[in-house]
C-alpha cells in the first residue's frame, strides 16, 4: 500500500513546503516512488505543467476528446515533484485559487482555469466539485508511487474551517494519512500554538498525528529541552526535530514572504558585497502581484538588491529615494486594477522620466503597453479600453482562453541592448489571458511573445531570469550603464561545496533534503522515511 504522510502546521509559513521537499528528494535518492501533492492550494505563484488524462473527472461531461495538454499548479508542487525527480503534473495540486483582490479567487481544476468566485460561492457551488478532482488525483498518483509527501494548508486547528478544510482533514482523511505537524518557533508562542492546535485536531485525525517538528530556530537548542519534555508529557506527540532558521532556496508558495505591498522591502542585500559594488533593481510591490518568484534569481546574485517599492497612492514620486539602476515590473493576478494603481502612485510619470532599463514581465509587460482592450472595466471613459503606461508601443487584448505553456524562444542579443551578447534559447513558461501585438516596428530578442525598443523590454516569459545567459547579460548592462563593477555573477555548473559523504549541495532540493535529515529523527516515521 502506499504509505502517505501529511505535512501540516499550526499555521501558514511555518516551513510545510521546505519540509516536503526534502521529504521528497531524501526518498528520491533512496530510489523511492514518490510524490508530492496538496489536495487545494492558494497562491497566485504559479507553475505551468503537464495535465493526465482526466477528461470528465472534474465534474465536466467528457466526449472522449483529449483534454489540453497544459495546466496550472501552485510553485510549491512544482518544486516538490522536482525534488522527488519525477514529472510534475497538475494532479500534484488538483485545486489552485488564485486570490485576484475583493475576496474572488479564480478557480482552477486540475490545472484549468473556470470561474472567478468569492469564497463564499465556492464552498457552496463547487465544494463538492473540488473534493472529487482531489480525491481522484491523489488515487492517480498512489497508484503509481510508493509514497506520497502531501502539503497540508495553513493551520489543521482552524475549528472553523474542519468541514470544508480541503487540504488538510480532507486530504488525511482519503489518504489514510500520517501527520507530521510543524510549529514555527520565530513566531513566539510556539508550546501555546502546539498545544492548541493538537486540542483542536478533529477526533478522529489525533491519533494520526506521528510527530511534531519546531522549525526556524535560532540559538541553544538545550533551552528548549524542558518545553519539549512537557509538550511531550502533555500532548503524547512525540517531537522528532528542532530544524535551524535556515533558508535552502526554494522559491516561495505565495507573497507572504515578500515584503508588505505598503512597506518598502530589500532582498538580496545581505550578501556581504559593497555598497559600490552593488547594482539596484526596483520592483512595484503590486497589491495583486503574482509569480514574483521570477525576481529571486536577480536577488540570489552577489551584489544585487531587489527593492520592492510600495504602490498604494501616497507618493507623487514613488522612486525617490530608492537610487534604482533598473526596473522590473512583475506579473500580476489582475492587470488592470493594479496598472491604475500604478497611475494612480505616480509610476506612469515616473517611468518616463526614468533613465535606466525597464523590463515588464507578463502582466508588467501588458502594462507597458499603449493600452489594455476589453478590459470590461465600469466607470471608465469606454469601458473596455485602459491606457498603459505608454513606454512600448503594443496594445493588448483581454479574451477568454487562457495560454498555458512550457516553452523555449530563441534569443536575439542584438534586439536590445539589454541582453547583447546573450546566447542559446530561453526556457520559461507563459500563463496569460491576454493577447499583444505591435502597433509599430518593434524588436523582438525573445521571440514573437515579446517586444523592445531601446531600454525597455516586454515578455510573456516567466522564468527569464532563471537561464544564466539571459541573466548574466542583463545585469551586466544594468552595472555597465550604472557605472559598476559588479562581482563575479553566481556559478549554475552543477558544483557542490559539501565535503560530507554522499550530501550534495548542488540545488534547493539537496540543501532541503540536508536540513531534515540533520535535524528530525526519521526512523520515528518508520518505514520508508527511516531507513
Amino acid at each position: 500500500m502506499t504509505r502517505t504522510l501529511l505535512v501540516a502546521g499550526t499555521a501558514s509559513h511555518v516551513g510545510k513546503s521546505t519540509v516536503a521537499a526534502g521529504l521528497c528528494r531524501l526518498l528520491a535518492d533512496r530510489g523511492i516512488d514518490v510524490a508530492p501533492f496538496k489536495g487545494q492550494n492558494m497562491s497566485n505563484n504559479a507553475r505551468v505543467v503537464v495535465r493526465p488524462d482526466v477528461a470528465g473527472q472534474d465534474g465536466s461531461e467528457s466526449n472522449g476528446s483529449t483534454v489540453d495538454r497544459w495546466g496550472e499548479i501552485g510553485v510549491s508542487q512544482f518544486v516538490q515533484a522536482r525534488a522527488a525527480r519525477t514529472t510534475p503534473t497538475t494532479d500534484c495540486n488538483p485545486v489552485l485559487l488564485k486570490p485576484r483582490g475583493d475576496g474572488e479567487s479564480q478557480l482552477v481544476l486540475h490545472g484549468e482555469a473556470h470561474d472567478h468566485v468569492p469564497a463564499g460561492t465556492y464552498y457552496e457551488e463547487y465544494w463538492e466539485r473540488a473534493c472529487e478532482a482531489a480525491e481522484a488525483s491523489y488515487r492517480r498518483l498512489a497508484a503509481d508511487n510508493d509514497v506520497i509527501v502531501a502539503e497540508g494548508a495553513g493551520s489543521i486547528g482552524e475549528i472553523n474551517l474542519h468541514d470544508r478544510d480541503l487540504a488538510n482533514v480532507e486530504t488525511a482523511r482519503f489518504a489514510d494519512a500520517d501527520i507530521l505537524l510543524l510549529v514555527d518557533i520565530e513566531r513566539g508562542g510556539a508550546f501555546a500554538s502546539l498545544y492548541g492546535t493538537i486540542e483542536l485536531v478533529p477526533d478522529a485525525l489525533r491519533d494520526r498525528i506521528v510527530g511534531a517538528l519546531i522549525t526556524k530556530f535560532r540559538g541553544d537548542r538545550s533551552l528548549l529541552e524542558p518545553g519539549i519534555e512537557e509538550i511531550e508529557s502533555r500532548t503524547g506527540v512525540p517531537i522528532l526535530g528542532v530544524l535551524p532558521y535556515d533558508d535552502p532556496g526554494l522559491p516561495e508558495e505565495d507573497s507572504v514572504g515578500l515584503p508588505g505591498s505598503e512597506e518598502r522591502g530589500i532582498v538580496g542585500d545581505d550578501d556581504g558585497v559593497a555598497a559600490d559594488r552593488r547594482i539596484r533593481i526596483a520592483v512595484p510591490r503590486l497589491p495583486r502581484i503574482s509569480n514574483a518568484t521570477d525576481l529571486e534569481a536577480l536577488a540570489d546574485e552577489p551584489g544585487v538588491s531587489v527593492v520592492y517599492v510600495p504602490v498604494d497612492g501616497s507618493s507623487a514620486g514613488p522612486l525617490a529615494g530608492v537610487d534604482a539602476d533598473a526596473v522590473v515590473l512583475p506579473g500580476t493576478k489582475n492587470t488592470v486594477d493594479d496598472l491604475l494603481a500604478l497611475q494612480e502612485a505616480g509610476f506612469a510619470e515616473a517611468l518616463v522620466a526614468f533613465d535606466g532599463p525597464i523590463v515588464g514581465v507578463c502582466g508588467g509587460y501588458q502594462m507597458l503597453g499603449e493600452r489594455i482592450t476589453n478590459a470590461a472595466l465600469e466607470g471608465t471613459e469606454d469601458d473596455n479600453v485602459v491606457t498603459g503606461l505608454g513606454l512600448l508601443p503594443v496594445e493588448t487584448r483581454f479574451e477568454g482562453s487562457k495560454r498555458l505553456e512550457q516553452t523555449t524562444v530563441p534569443v536575439d542579443g542584438s534586439a536590445s541592448p539589454l541582453l547583447e551578447g546573450a546566447d542559446g534559447p530561453a526556457s520559461g513558461y507563459e500563463i496569460h489571458a491576454g493577447r499583444t501585438r505591435a502597433l509599430e516596428d518593434v524588436t523582438r530578442p525573445l521571440g514573437d511573445s515579446s517586444a523592445a525598443r531601446g531600454r525597455v523590454l516586454g515578455t510573456y516569459l516567466h522564468g527569464l531570469f532563471d537561464n544564466e545567459s539571459v541573466r548574466t547579460t542583463f545585469l551586466d548592462a544594468v552595472a555597465a550603464r550604472a557605472g559598476v563593477d559588479r562581482p563575479t555573477p553566481v556559478a549554475t555548473d552543477g558544483s557542490s561545496s559539501s565535503t560530507e559523504p554522499g550530501v550534495s549541495e548542488r540545488t534547493p532540493y539537496d540543501r532541503a533534503a540536508r536540513l531534515v535529515r540533520e535535524n528530525v529523527d526519521l526512523a520515528a516515521l518508520g518505514d520508508p522515511f527511516g531507513e
